[in-house]
């Protein structure tokens, strides 16, 4: 148990770090959701192979290249991103558990009680790819972990991490083995098709409901992911990686200079291989580059090369992650489906450049928004909610 108390690297100067990568993880999951919104079927069009990227080197079109290279970099790399500042997020509260001497995992199976039902109305509501839930049932495994020895959270991450990517491996073998086809896409008969270009919100609310499980299925099969990488970012916030002292500083570039030498031919090497290797390169490179985009944003940060309003920013994003996360989805559902705008079915087979447009706007308009709601309150609106939800009540004095 002394190990798992050990104090944690502290600076009396305070790092933004932490806000600017939740910042950037946040917009940049919007990167690949947003091709979901925008696709024929929707949610439904992703099962269906609906989202294929371009090939770029058979037609190398200035808006092919474009949207190769934006759906390369954001593909799988900001939700592994995402889910790294989870772990982060989960071992300090650890942290400022032990300090208050409260016992752990105390009250913490509420928060991922209220986490899992934020998701679930998230999923039945607005979005069927959530994170959420997926989370919310890591987190309860990763807290137990967390009250047991270094040794067992060692062990448990590598073998959450080998036996993913054994699974990961079998499954893109799999997928080599079958005959060519020709790439599935949504017929614009089907129903799925129809349903997110013309029907009403409550027949898609009812259609995830139906199709519940295979929906469900991402977490199912990336849950040794998720521990892998909710353990290695209390590993990396237990070794100080997000501090402003000399060590976090040499994490970082060393994070930077492994995530990126490596990540990047390996995710080039995946996205070139086509269809067959999708799983491999967003399940299994892609997390690696989020490691160096993390090493990235951190010597960028160190070096004063982002400009502080952009700083400023990311980190009102960052600090109102949760509702920035179900904004931005509920945003793209009014905006591409027919029960708001019906942009997907009105611009559909016109370019990738309204896409790209859409999620700058988005981007814009949750980086506004959640400056401007900070300026008067000190947490967003579903931190709030979630806060005034779990926080121990005071009992009024006799």
């Amino acid at each position: 148990m002394a190990d798992t108390l050990a104090p944690v690297v502290r600076t009396t100067t305070r790092l933004p770090l932490l806000d600017v990568l939740r910042g950037a993880a946040i917009l940049g999951t919007l990167m690949t959701n947003v091709w979901i919104f925008a696709s024929p079927g929707s949610e439904w069009g992703v099962l269906q192979g609906g989202m294929k990227v371009p090939d770029a080197l058979d037609d190398p079109s200035f808006a092919n290249i474009a949207e190769t290279v934006f759906r390369f970099l954001a593909d799988g790399k900001f939700l592994a991103l995402l889910t790294v500042l989870f772990g982060v997020g989960l071992a300090i509260q650890f942290d400022s558990a032990a300090r208050r001497g409260e016992p752990w995992p105390g009250r913490y199976p509420k928060r991922a009680a209220f986490l899992f039902v934020e998701g679930t109305v998230h999923f039945v509501l607005v979005f069927a790819w959530d994170v959420l839930m997926g989370y919310a049932v890591t987190a309860l495994l990763v807290a137990w972990l967390l009250a047991r020895s270094e040794k067992v959270r060692r062990v448990a991450m590598w073998t959450a991490g080998s036996l993913h990517l054994a699974l990961i491996g079998l499954l893109t073998l799999d997928a080599m083995a079958r005959p060519d086809s020709p790439p599935k896409t949504p017929d614009p008969a089907t129903l799925a098709v129809d349903l997110y270009a013309h029907g009403s919100w409550p027949a898609q609310v009812a259609f995830r409901l139906e199709h519940f499980l295979i929906l469900r299925i991402e977490p199912v099969v990336s849950f040794g992911l998720l521990v892998f990488l909710f353990l290695l970012g209390v590993r990396l916030h237990r070794a100080g990686a997000f501090t402003a002292t000399a060590d976090g500083r040499r994490i970082r570039n060393r994070l930077a200079a492994w995530g990126l030498g490596l990540g990047l031919p390996l995710n080039a090497a995946a996205t070139l291989g086509g269809g067959d290797f999708f799983l491999l390169g967003r399940y299994g490179a892609a997390p690696l580059l989020a490691l160096g985009y993390i090493g990235l944003i951190g010597i960028a940060l160190d070096r004063l090369w982002i400009p502080a309003a952009a700083t400023r920013t990311l980190g009102s994003v960052g600090r109102t992650a949760l509702s920035c996360y179900v904004a931005q989805n509920l945003l793209c559902m009014l905006l591409c489906y027919g029960i708001g705008l019906g942009l997907a079915d009105r611009l559909g087979g016109s370019g990738p450049w309204w896409v790209m447009g859409l999620w700058a706007g988005v981007s814009l308009i949750l980086a506004t928004g959640s400056w401007l709601w900070l300026r008067r309150f000190d947490r967003g609106p579903l931190e709030a909610l979630q806060h005034k939800v779990l926080s121990p009540r005071r009992r009024s004095p006799a």
